[in-house]
């Protein structure tokens, strides 16, 4: 990783060397403040979002498997959809079209509502896996030996599925995260639309978003750690 991380450097160094550009960060130190709150406006857009989105993943997951056709077919209907178009292109019909139908001013709550729906398409398709994965012997053995619903629920079926979801809910909500940086179309004062109003007034467009992709990396970089012990902890087969 390290060998990787030098190389990397090595290479960007060696294109900036060839362009004639020397980085000069000083600039950043003036504008922590303004950093801070992007940085900031960032891990809450993130963090609510990935709760939305996990309590729409888990009630469109459910759907698909009902009994009930409407409910099927709908949750069916959204997961294609929403998989099916980009990102942007829903940022800005939710924005400018449901948004202002609905009189919802509020870009956090529009950010959030957008990229929760976003997200849950594809977490509800990470949970749907995960449930057709089990073994349905387990569960008809629980039954045998007289488990009630409840109790294979929470002592069977929530500790697999949770070992199973977690290295993808994880590498979801780092897609998460680097997904709200579309928010900035809309003038969402997040972590890459400040980037973008530093870089119009100082055009340092080099040093600002290198300085961009490191702070995207303090986010991202500590999830897939602590999802490595979330999954040595849930590793129940060994």
């Amino acid at each position: 990783m390290l060998l990787l991380c030098v190389l990397l450097v090595a290479v960007f160094w060696f294109a900036l060397a060839r362009l004639g550009i020397s980085l000069n960060f000083s600039f950043l130190p003036s504008l922590h403040e303004r950093l801070a709150d992007g940085y900031i406006m960032t891990v809450c857009l993130s963090a609510v979002s990935l709760l939305l989105s996990l309590l729409l993943g888990v009630i469109c997951a459910v759907s698909q498997a009902s009994r009930i056709l409407i409910l099927r077919y709908l949750s069916l209907l959204y997961v294609i959809v929403i998989r099916g178009t980009p990102l942007i292109v829903q940022i800005y019909l939710f924005y400018y079209t449901i948004g202002t139908a609905f009189g919802i001013q509020n870009r956090f709550l529009c950010g959030v509502l957008v990229l929760s729906i976003f997200e849950g398409a594809y977490i509800a398709e990470i949970i749907r896996g995960s449930l057709l994965s089990m073994d349905s012997t387990q569960l008809e053995a629980a039954k045998s030996v007289g488990f009630t619903k409840n109790q294979i629920i929470t002592l069977i079926m929530l500790p697999q599925l949770t070992a199973r979801t977690l290295p993808a809910l994880t590498g979801q909500f780092a897609s998460l995260i680097k997904d709200s940086s579309l928010l900035s179309v809309v003038a969402m004062i997040e972590l890459t639309q400040t980037i973008r109003e530093i870089t119009s007034m100082n055009f340092k467009l080099f040093e600002c978003y290198f300085f961009l992709g490191a702070l995207y990396l303090s986010l991202t970089i500590p999830i897939s750690f602590i999802s490595k012990k979330l999954e040595q902890r849930f590793s129940y087969e060994n």
